[in-house]
């Protein structure tokens, strides 16, 4: 099966400044792709880019097959895009609204009713389509900018911090929506928000400083777990690496000793067997839980060079790693 997005060695300058360099994006059908970075890191251009509202200074996009920058209204035909402010007009109602959308998406006359009902039915708008967007809640002003980014049934949908001002409730509400989308679209959410992410998303990637440094599948970030120990008498350190499936160890509070966090595989299953071992060599076991690698603490180290697993407020630079596998 060919990507819906295939986006290889972008690159974007404005003037002097090097906003996007080299990064390259795939997009499969069922994929929730989500595009994470801090501000000023080069998502904003990279979405235009996929969008085919800014062209790239060099590269290729092949939105479906087609060629974006040789075929722009062909490619253009596969893609939906909400943008990070909906593009409204809140005097027309819920109907008129689709329909000029729909209209400007060149959508058969013939097609026109059925596909309006449609994307009112995925996006719960049936009872609101004679309301003037106006006087919508915020969380269904987002619906309809949804809705009219999927009424001409695109292949790709791209939405940027489509949750941004929603209560938890209409977060909940769009998040479930963006999940059910995904079963039959391929997704590029763009979003500050990583809980969304890691709620949503099947894969991540991260761009930093204009450059792509961080692409993976969800469940192999979450497959990256480490064990925090706290022992009362601490032994020497290759006494540690004899613990059953640890493979390396950081001391994360050299100043007050006793307090490790152990790598390894399959440290989830081996918790019990890590406890009675420690409570066996007279170490004083006072704590031991599970950590899992979060969106947080790839983010913060990426981009920062912080570690957010370190929760004695201590910096990367005191955190010592003090034993490799």
């Amino acid at each position: 099966m060919s990507a819906l997005i295939q986006a290889q060695h972008l690159h974007r300058r404005y003037a002097d400044t090097h906003a996007v360099d080299d990064v390259s994006i795939h997009l499969q059908q069922g994929d929730i792709l989500g595009l994470l970075g801090p501000n000023g890191a080069g998502k904003s251009s990279c979405l235009q880019m996929l969008c085919g509202v800014l062209a790239p200074t060099a590269g290729e996009i092949l939105i479906n097959g087609i060629d974006l920058l040789d075929r722009p209204q062909q490619a253009k035909q596969h893609i939906g895009y909400l943008a990070d402010k909906p593009p409204l007009y809140p005097e027309l109602s819920v109907d008129e609204y689709l329909t000029y959308a729909a209209r400007l998406r060149k959508v058969p006359k013939a097609q026109l009713p059925a596909l309006l009902d449609q994307a009112k039915q995925r996006c719960a708008l049936g009872d609101y389509a004679k309301r003037l967007i106006a006087n919508l809640s915020k969380g269904y002003q987002q619906r309809v900018g949804i809705a009219q980014a999927i009424i001409h049934q695109p292949d790709v949908i791209i939405l940027d911090e489509p949750t941004v001002g929603l209560d938890p409730i209409q977060m909940r509400e769009i998040r479930n929506l963006i999940t059910e989308l995904g079963a039959q679209h391929g997704i590029i959410l763009s979003t500050h928000i990583l809980p969304e992410v890691q709620a949503v998303c099947n894969r991540v990637q991260l761009i930093h400083q204009g450059k792509s440094v961080f692409n993976k599948p969800m469940h192999e970030i979450q497959q990256h777990e480490k064990v925090l120990i706290h022992l009362q008498q601490p032994p020497e350190t290759q006494a540690l690496l004899k613990i059953p499936t640890v493979q390396s160890i950081e001391n994360i509070d050299p100043i007050n000793t006793g307090r490790y966090l152990l790598s390894g595989n399959n440290l989830a299953r081996s918790l019990t067997q890590i406890s009675e071992y420690c409570v066996a060599q007279g170490w004083g076991l006072r704590e031991i839980h599970l950590q899992q690698n979060s969106l947080e603490q790839i983010f913060l180290q990426l981009t920062t060079g912080e570690d957010s697993l370190n929760n004695n407020g201590l910096d990367n630079n005191t955190a010592q790693k003090v034993a490799t596998a």
